[in-house]
């Protein structure tokens, strides 16, 4: 598992690696290069995500890399049984219904791509969204706002799933989340105020340092008309046609769900943040896979095509399509693709906005004859 890529965790290299550099000026000065020569690893966290990870450079970097995927397998569970205990209910009466399906899906997603590259790189993604998953899950406000708080001050993506407490309405747990965020920075400029100067002040929003942003691997909106175009259309209008598109199509299909969809939110909060981020790595879309169950065991579990779109997601993910394709890039940093290559590319993109659309047609047909499509 832990070379299935030839990369042998990279990113935990970064993360302890770089991480020792906490105390230091040094610490956006670090990279890692003795797997990825073509390019240097940076530290490319908050300084918060350093002191996070500090500790563990102080143990052998073995026991880190077992203990790293042990503990990600657990978080996985953890994902697929909270998205079982929002879809089917807490009573005692329906555990023994969804525990034994947790672990058989949790069987399933280690092969699927967004968890074998999380645990091929030794990234951190499942535990993300375990952090936004337990979130919604509690009703105490100060839990559930100090959990996005603190992931979002690990990694500023997860940031967005205040947007889901701003669609339920939890105003508290949206101002005490940026209370625990705006904590997370404090705690940073006076570990290391010019670490923290450095990366809020200059290198926030530089999605170059993070990564080639026309790799196929690289599964956003900007990911993936750059590679259609050509050229990298940064924030520029294109830019802003994705935002508007993805963010109508969510608000849209928002509309339709039940009251009490609390799963369903969350994804569409999600695969919003997804497509609209600069880079979102294939690993980053470990969402997929609570999309999956929602659309199986939540309330469109009788449709058809609900089915074949979690089939969809299944196929493309248990395939890996950017993967597949990454043989025939010939660099990383490469952006031209033939038409084709790049359509193949944008797997993701497409299949969320074809989702979404469906979403929202099937919503209204609800409305308008009461009944649910076939």
């Amino acid at each position: 598992m832990f070379a299935r890529n030839g990369l042998n965790v990279v990113d935990l290299h970064v993360y302890v690696d770089g991480s020792a550099s906490l105390l230091t000026e040094h610490l956006y000065d670090f990279t890692y290069a003795e797997k990825t020569p073509d390019f240097p690893l940076p530290f490319t966290y908050p300084p918060f995500a350093a002191l996070v990870f500090y500790p563990l450079h102080f143990l052998p970097f073995t026991v880190v890399a077992y203990g790293w995927f042990f503990a990600t397998v657990a978080a996985l569970y953890g994902v697929i049984r909270i998205s079982f205990e929002l879809l089917l209910g807490a009573e005692k009466s329906a555990r023994t219904e969804w525990i034994a399906a947790a672990i058989g899906w949790t069987a399933v997603a280690l092969w699927l791509e967004p968890v074998r590259t999380t645990i091929d790189y030794g990234q951190v993604n499942v535990f993300l969204v375990l952090g936004a998953m337990l979130a919604v899950r509690s009703s105490r406000w100060w839990i559930s706002g100090t959990l996005v708080g603190v992931i979002a001050g690990i990694k500023l993506t997860p940031a967005i799933t205040g947007l889901y407490f701003v669609a339920r309405r939890r105003w508290a747990t949206v101002i005490w989340s940026a209370v625990a965020f705006g904590l997370t920075v404090a705690v940073s400029f006076l570990v290391n105020a010019g670490a923290a100067k450095t990366y809020f002040g200059t290198l926030l929003g530089d999605a170059d340092r993070i990564g080639p942003v026309g790799s196929v691997w690289n599964q956003s909106w900007r990911g993936a008309v750059s590679r259609i175009l050509g050229h990298d259309v940064q924030s520029g209008p294109w830019w802003l046609l994705g935002v508007a598109i993805a963010g109508g199509l969510c608000f849209a299909a928002w509309r339709t769900l039940a009251a009490d969809d609390r799963i369903g939110t969350l994804i569409l909060v999600q695969l919003f943040g997804l497509m609209v981020s600069p880079i979102s790595w294939s690993h980053h879309w470990v969402w997929l896979i609570p999309t999956i169950l929602w659309l199986l065991y939540g309330p469109l579990r009788g449709v058809a095509i609900a089915r074949g779109f979690a089939a969809f997601w299944l196929i493309t993910m248990l395939i890996g399509v950017p993967w597949v394709l990454s043989f025939a890039q010939p660099t990383i940093w490469e952006i031209p693709r033939p038409l084709p290559y790049a359509l193949a590319g944008a797997v993701d993109v497409i299949g969320v906005i074809v989702m979404l659309s469906w979403l929202i047609w099937h919503g209204h047909h609800v409305k308008r004859t009461g009944v649910q499509a076939a």
